[in-house]
């Protein structure tokens, strides 16, 4: 089924840490969005290509890329879809917050994040989502990059007052750090890169994967949710919590969001073929 699609309007923008960007929607089509009850909660966000005006129609034309919407079968996609986490819905300011990573002029979201300007409309598809933390789970562990930070920061603020867990977020150093509401006995481990990125490449280690692998496993049924770069997520922390700890895929929330080196249209093929893989063998 068809994903509804809102039009909002861009109500404003504010740098969150050095390197993303919070764009807040809203307008007429607020009324139009359906909140989801879920905190990764996301939406597919709506971007021009050619001559930016907008689709006639939306589906997948012959032989386009995935998360593509085209005019006709044969032409060229008029659009290209984008998803992002929804940050939060603020039914009194009546705005929708989206947070945006900003590597330079790299990519198509980043740079419109950057620069947008209020009073600019975007549409999106959605909103979608699967988790949200389990208020029966004894402990709750979370772990992920910038591209999780939204929907961390969402669960910490969704889990009741006495819950217990961990949380490590990769940044590239202490300037990706941002103020985080949470629970009393939930610690937070900011993780820093500095600039090295060679853990996002096959075979290689990252601090989010040591540092996960190295904590204390506290007892009793833990809810987990982890996502972020995909080696590290799928291929590491994955295998670590499913198989290594026997974590039940009920409780596991694992997934990469972002693949180094691909598009989202690249990287969803790759997930694809992992898939198809570990299917295999």
């Amino acid at each position: 089924m068809a994903k509804r699609r809102t039009t909002l309007t861009v109500l404003g923008s504010e740098w969150v840490n050095s390197n993303m960007v919070r764009v807040r929607l809203g307008g007429a089509g607020f009324d139009d969005f359906v909140p989801s009850e879920y905190t990764d909660s996301y939406v597919k966000i709506v971007f021009p290509q050619g001559d930016g005006s907008a689709a006639e129609s939306i589906g997948r034309s012959a032989g386009s890329a995935p998360d593509s919407i085209g005019r006709s079968a044969g032409s060229a996609p008029a659009e290209v879809l984008r998803t992002y986490t929804v940050r939060y819905v603020d039914p009194q300011a009546r705005e929708i917050a989206i947070d945006f990573v900003v590597h330079g002029d790299e990519g198509i979201a980043g740079p419109w994040a950057r620069s947008v300007q209020p009073g600019t409309q975007v549409s999106v598809l959605g909103p979608g989502g699967a988790y949200a933390p389990r208020t029966d789970a004894d402990w709750h562990l979370f772990a992920g990059d910038e591209a999780a930070l939204p929907a961390i920061s969402a669960a910490l603020e969704a889990l009741p007052a006495d819950a217990k867990g961990q949380a490590f977020i990769e940044v590239n150093g202490s300037d990706g750090e941002i103020a985080l509401r949470k629970p009393e006995r939930v610690t937070i481990t900011w993780l820093h890169r500095n600039g090295d990125h060679s853990s996002h490449r096959d075979g290689a280690e990252s601090p989010l994967s040591n540092a996960v692998r190295s904590a204390e496993w506290l007892p009793g049924q833990v809810h987990v949710f982890i996502h972020g770069e995909a080696h590290t997520v799928m291929q590491d922390l994955r295998r670590y919590v499913r198989r290594e700890r026997g974590v039940p895929a009920e409780w596991a929330s694992i997934s990469g969001y972002w693949r180094r080196g691909r598009t989202e249209e690249g990287f969803r093929v790759w997930k694809k073929e992992l898939a198809a893989a570990e299917a295999v063998g």
